[in-house]
Formats: structure tokens, sequence, C-alpha cells
């Protein structure tokens, strides 16, 4: 376990998280749930990966020595230390393969949510170094439905609650391998609106694209744009949204471009990422009565106005004085 150090610009991370702490989180999100959560290993790492995010999100961020663990580090780790799955350790790789496997064959379900002209898109940017832009998407949570994974996910990726917004029967539905992704159209978000991730480590970019420039040659899983931007399942979704978008002209008229958000612009960028930017963005949620609140720098100082009678007035006084 000595090579589990990620970053040598972190030198300080040394130290695995001790078992008091991997008892806790073991307690916290294995052993106190449902017992029908507990009948298989795939509902088991589920909630082993709660526990990581946890960890990470927590854990390590207040105690600067922790190590910063990959999900299978982790996951081996509390299979070691966690008393209900240590008698399984001999099968940890089998069970961790399997897991890995079953994951890709879950429903994702996300939005691709249109600014009012319908030429662009609204896409996020993985954490880890290299990322993939793609549309805010995550997987089903058991027994959850459709509608209302995309509506979560949206939420938790961006910040936008388009919950008033999503139509039932306005979505497009892929199969990428063995796993079915569904992504509803959403309109109705203005390009200005303010986004910001509900969850950490997870998105460090959001951004407005234009559609023309994202085809690519194909409709590969993984694809690059016409301008070059690397894409996650994005492509095999273009073609049926060109074809919704000529069957649902949009109701604002095309405007010039220099009263937009600049093509390609970051909306949001998270703290410490390449490029700066501030993750302490205000949320905007659209499709409620909200109204867009002055947060720029200076604000509370933009109405001040020196009382220049009183100082005047107090200055010829300590004068007289003296």
């Amino acid at each position: 376990m000595a090579g589990l150090s990620r970053s040598s610009s972190a030198p300080t991370r040394t130290i695995l998280p001790p078992q008091e702490l991997l008892d806790d989180l073991c307690s916290r999100f294995v052993l106190n749930v449902p017992k029908e959560d507990l009948e298989s290993f795939e509902r088991i790492l589920f909630l082993v990966e709660q526990a990581h995010w946890f960890y990470e999100d927590n854990s390590v961020e207040q105690n600067p020595s922790l190590k910063s663990l990959s999900f299978k580090e982790f996951t081996s780790l509390m299979f070691k230390s966690c008393a209900a799955l240590r008698p399984y350790i001999s099968h940890f790789d089998d069970i961790y393969k399997d897991f890995t496997s079953y994951k890709f064959r879950v429903p994702v379900t996300g939005a691709i949510i249109l600014d009012e002209s319908y030429e662009r898109c609204l896409l996020v940017k993985g954490w880890k170094a290299g990322a993939s832009w793609s549309f805010p998407r995550g997987k089903k949570s058991k027994d959850e439905e459709d509608h209302t994974c995309a509506v979560r996910e949206v939420l938790e990726e961006t910040g936008c609650d388009v919950s008033k917004l999503l139509k039932m029967d306005d979505y497009i539905e892929v199969v990428i391998g063995q796993q079915r992704v569904r992504l509803y159209i959403i309109t109705g978000v203005k390009e200005d609106s303010l986004f910001a991730p509900l969850t950490k480590k997870e998105i460090s970019e959001i951004s407005w694209h234009r559609l023309e420039d994202l085809q690519p040659a194909g409709d590969d899983t993984i694809s690059r744009g016409l301008n070059g931007l690397k894409l996650y399942m994005v492509a095999p979704f273009l073609t049926s949204l060109k074809t919704w978008i000529s069957n649902h002209p949009p109701v604002a008229q095309k405007s010039d471009t220099s009263s937009k958000v600049q093509l390609g612009t970051c909306v949001w960028k998270a703290k410490g990422s390449s490029g700066g930017g501030n993750s302490e963005n205000s949320l905007h949620r659209v499709g409620s009565d909200q109204q867009n609140v002055d947060t720029a720098p200076g604000k509370s100082f933009r109405n001040f106005k020196f009382d220049t009678a009183s100082i005047l007035q107090a200055l010829d006084a300590a004068f007289a004085a003296s």
C-alpha cells in the first residue's frame, strides 16, 4: 500500500484512513441500511461507493495528511477492515470486476439543455485531468423513475432545477453496449443563468457550446467535435437532436451572438482547475420565480458617498481647537 499517494504535489498526504474512521464509515454506510440492500454485492459496493465519496469529500479535505484513494483502493481497505466484508476478501478481485461490469449495465438518464435559440447546449466536464465533456447525466438509483433521475442528476451536476421544464415525451434514448441512456430535451433555460454543481470533485467546468461545433465524423461514444473538444456520450444523440429541433422550431428568434454568452465560454469552473474560475457562483433555479441577485464584488460600496459637509465641519472644529 506504500504507493497509494496520487500526487507528488501533496507529499503530506501519506496516511491511510485509521481503523476508527473505517469502522465509522462501515457502520454509517454499509451496516445500518435496510436488509434488502445487503442481499447482493452489487448493492453493497454501491454503498461502499457512497462511503468513498464521503471519505474524499469530507475526511480528506478536513485532514491534509490523509491519502486520496481510488475507489478500488478504498474498497480493498473496507473489505479488509469491515468485519461483515472481511470473510470475502479472498474473492475481492472477482467481486470488484463483476461490480464494474454491472455498473455499465445500469440505465443512465440526464438532459440535453438547449438555449433559447436551440443553437447551443450545456455541457459539463469531469473532474479528473483529461476528462471529457458530456451532457449532465448519471446512473439511476434503485426503483428510481427515469425523469426523477434526470432531474436529480442535472441538479447535482449543474445546480439547475429543471423539474418544471422537463416534458415526459421529449427525450432521446440510445443503447450503448448493454446500457440504456435516456436524455430529456430541456428548453427554456436562459443563457445567462448561473450554474454551479452541488457535488464535490465530480464536475470541473460547465459551458455552453454551439451544436454545430460538436458534430463528429461518426456516432462513437468517445469522439471529438469539429472544434477539437473531447466528448463522451454526446455524438450518439446529435442526429436525433437535430431532427427534434427541426420538428420543434424555437420560439425565440435567432439574435446577434454579440449579445449572448461568448461561444464556448466557461460559465462555471471549480477553484483550483486550470484557467482559474470561481466555484462560489450563486445557484440559479430555472423554472422558478427567483430573481437574479447582484453578487458581484463591491456591492455594499456602490451607493456609498462621503458626507462632505460633516467631514469639513469636523476639520474646522479640529483646526479651531488647535
